[in-house]
């Protein structure tokens, strides 16, 4: 399948084109919106093809998700939801902090991807009813993700991914450090 020439990355179906595009073939995956929440599914007796579920049209659900899709290795592919455990809202402080601790790398891709589309990125806690989390040290340990894929490049699919957010959007696909500044929103 070939990668179409124009497409609107803010539309959700554009999204979806160029991942389809990007990994149908290659990976077997497929980009669905529409869900309820996010999910991955691997494929199984009712669908041949994995997919990735992202939140009705968000795109910011979509990036998201495909971010933790880039990160998990070939075994947890094969798990519904690459068989990681999800605490919903209402988290206690342990809780939270292993949260963010497993948050900080598929939102730093997040914030890469959403530049490289030219939308704003905003981190999420995820645990409005929860205990009170530090926003501003997660949102620094997710900058200093960023910085750090800035100095090493992305790989792998996470690579294809980016360069073809870019290229799709007229943007560069070079990463530098000082393109992602925190926003002091971020910080209060």
């Amino acid at each position: 399948m070939s990668v179409p020439a124009r497409i609107d990355l803010i539309e959700y179906s554009g999204l979806c084109a160029l991942f389809d595009a990007l990994f149908a073939a290659s990976e077997n995956t497929r980009l669905v919106h529409g869900g309820e929440e996010p999910v991955y599914r691997p494929a199984d007796a009712r669908c041949s093809w994995h997919r990735i579920v992202f939140r009705h049209d968000y795109v910011s659900s979509a990036l998201h998700e495909i971010a933790h899709w880039c990160i998990a290795g070939p075994q947890r592919r094969l798990c519904e939801d690459y068989g990681y455990w999800y605490s919903p809202d209402g988290r206690s402080p342990d809780r939270q902090a292993e949260f963010e601790s497993l948050e900080v790398k598929p939102q730093a891709l997040e914030w890469i991807f959403s530049s490289a589309c030219g939308l704003r990125f905003r981190p999420s806690i995820d645990n409005l009813y929860g205990a009170p989390a530090d926003a501003a040290g997660f949102a620094l340990a997710i900058q200093r993700e960023v910085q750090r894929r800035c100095r090493e490049g992305l790989a792998g699919r996470a690579g294809r991914f980016h360069a073809a957010l870019a290229a799709r959007s007229g943007r560069t696909a070079s990463l530098h450090e000082a393109d992602f500044s925190l926003d002091p929103a971020w910080l209060a």
